[in-house]
């Protein structure tokens, strides 16, 4: 792994949005020799990425190569930030960084290969864990994208390296050159359709991952949902080898009671793999799998790295266990249809929900309802949430904050309610959070705290 060559000397590029994945984006361009020009509406991120040693000003779209937004800035719908709205007008291309990498890994003679993962739930494990694998078997690896590190600001891998890039739907609707060598999309349910417009449109966007694909690659696709396998069905004639997957029933690659198979036999034994518990797991166990084997990694190899993964922050992470009480923090868990795969885990609960609902609310969870004994609901779409528990007779409190709920938690699974405090809030964190994670981090604490009081 070492250091970029300036392959973009001389280039225009222009860089909005200045946070996590913005301000490593332009510093990387910039090491790479490119002339960059970064903006963002927030004067704080204005005056980090000044002090970094970044050109801060609005951008001039003449004789610029592209305009990189950050992932969370529309170019469309539901209204395009103004200044992706100038670069539409005058015709300048709006990118990915993932995008971005690809041409530059290409242009420094790198053969290393991509992976991409994408669905609307398990990206981000899949994408740790096949990287987990790929490192297992000592070939060099470097993961990122929507997880973690900006894909732009990875080092640059040897010919046998492996990038393994979680895409978000706004990621790929902004890729041209990208080509993955192995690609999937896991599952997909309503979200992100002030981006996307519908469903439909959210597919398409999911299905660009399989976009520029040869006869040499691999898409591999889950079938556990209609949507999915209506995917699955249209990518048959190829080009690329079609792989489907499963955490439930029968698939290319899927599990047999707790094996892991495909048409070879027995892969890895999911038994052994305690980070990753649950049917949603087993496929995306399945599709890293299937993924490694695209890559050339060996049968051993995958099932050592199976066996081996740590799991992931705020996915189904148990964080305290106190007198017979867990607590499992879940705060990735922004969407019913995540929330879903945590709460049938588990026979009996007290369940933490709540902050600001998706389309649908949690009406898609009733099947799960049995198993809640308390429902502890938190942030600004609260009320919702209680209407469609009391339509079905779920025991729940709307108790407005986390800390409150915690609290409460505790008490009710300490007195015998349950053996288990989940919060897996169906729900995005931004009315009381900075992000999920931050979420999840203090649930963590709270929990801990319980621990060491006890």
């Amino acid at each position: 792994m070492t250091a970029f060559p300036p392959i973009f000397n001389g280039r225009r590029f222009a860089v909005v949005g200045l946070g996590k994945n913005g301000l490593p984006v332009a510093l990387a361009l910039r090491g790479m020799g490119a002339d960059v020009v970064a903006w963002d509406d927030k004067v704080a991120a204005r005056e980090a990425a000044s002090a970094a040693g970044v050109v801060v000003a609005e951008p001039d779209m003449a004789g610029l190569e592209a305009l990189v937004l950050s992932p969370g800035i529309p170019h469309t719908l539901p209204t395009p930030h103004p200044i992706a709205a100038r670069a539409l007008a005058a015709g300048v291309p709006i990118r990915s960084d993932a995008d971005l990498l690809f041409r530059a890994v290409r242009a420094a003679g790198s053969g290393a290969r991509f992976a991409g993962i994408t669905g609307t739930n398990g990206k981000s494990t899949t994408t740790a864990l096949l990287a987990h694998i790929v490192a297992v078997a000592g070939r060099p690896v470097a993961a990122g994208g929507n997880l973690g590190t900006a894909a732009l600001a990875l080092p640059l891998l040897p010919r046998d390296g492996v990038y393994v890039l979680e895409m978000s739907s706004y990621m790929l609707e902004r890729i041209a050159a990208l080509r993955f060598d192995a690609a999937v999309m896991l599952n997909l349910s309503p979200d992100h359709l002030d981006r996307h417009g519908d469903m439909a449109g959210y597919a398409q966007v999911k299905r660009a991952i399989f976009a520029r694909q040869t006869g040499a690659d691999t898409a591999v696709v889950g079938i556990d949902d209609a949507l999915s396998r209506e995917m699955a069905e249209s990518l048959r004639g190829g080009p690329a080898r079609l792989v489907t997957i499963s955490g439930e029933g029968p698939a290319d690659v899927g599990p047999d009671g707790t094996l892991l198979r495909d048409a070879a036999g027995p892969i890895a034994d999911l038994a052994t793999a305690k980070a990753l518990p649950g049917s949603h797991n087993a496929q995306n166990a399945a599709a890293a799998a299937a993924m490694a084997l695209a890559l050339g990694v060996s049968r051993a190899d995958i099932a050592a790295g199976i066996a081996s993964y740590p799991g992931l922050a705020h996915r189904q992470e148990l964080v305290a266990r106190v007198d017979g009480v867990v607590f499992v923090n879940d705060s990735k868990a922004t969407n019913a249809d995540s929330a879903a795969r945590a709460l049938g885990c588990y026979d009996r609960l007290v369940w933490i929900a709540g902050g600001m609902a998706k389309a649908g609310g949690i009406e898609s969870l009733t099947p799960f309802f049995p198993r809640i004994a308390l429902a502890l609901l938190i942030g600004r779409d609260s009320a919702l949430l209680a209407a469609t528990l009391a339509a079905h007779g779920v025991r729940y409190r709307e108790v407005g904050t986390l800390e409150a709920a915690v609290a409460e938690g505790w008490q009710a699974a300490h007195g015998g309610l349950a053996p288990v405090v989940l919060l897996s809030p169906a729900c995005a964190s931004w009315d009381q959070f900075t992000g999920f994670d931050q979420r999840g981090d203090r649930f963590r604490a709270l929990a801990q705290a319980i621990a060491e009081g006890a």
